[in-house]
């Protein structure tokens, strides 16, 4: 009685890939970990480089940021269309 309620699925069959197929496939999976793998250095040299701003208890900038530089702007001639 068990046997009868097993229900078989049918996958389809796996693909052979050719060669560079898979040359490619294993070239991609490596690009992909080793940029994982960059990403999680970098991720912890900046935990670190606070850790030490916080260590040294190095104050914020004196002065809020702007995204403009100072002075006075350039004038810029008008644009043409074509």
């Amino acid at each position: 009685m068990m046997a009868e309620q097993v229900k078989i699925s049918e996958s389809p069959p796996v693909e052979q890939l050719k060669p560079l197929e898979l040359a490619s496939e294993i070239m991609q999976g490596m690009g992909i970990a080793l940029g994982l793998s960059l990403l999680w250095a970098m991720e912890a040299i900046r935990d670190r480089v606070f850790r030490l701003l916080d260590r040294v208890n190095a104050p914020p900038r004196s002065r809020p940021a702007s995204a403009f530089p100072p002075g006075q702007p350039r004038k810029h001639s008008p644009r043409r269309a074509h």
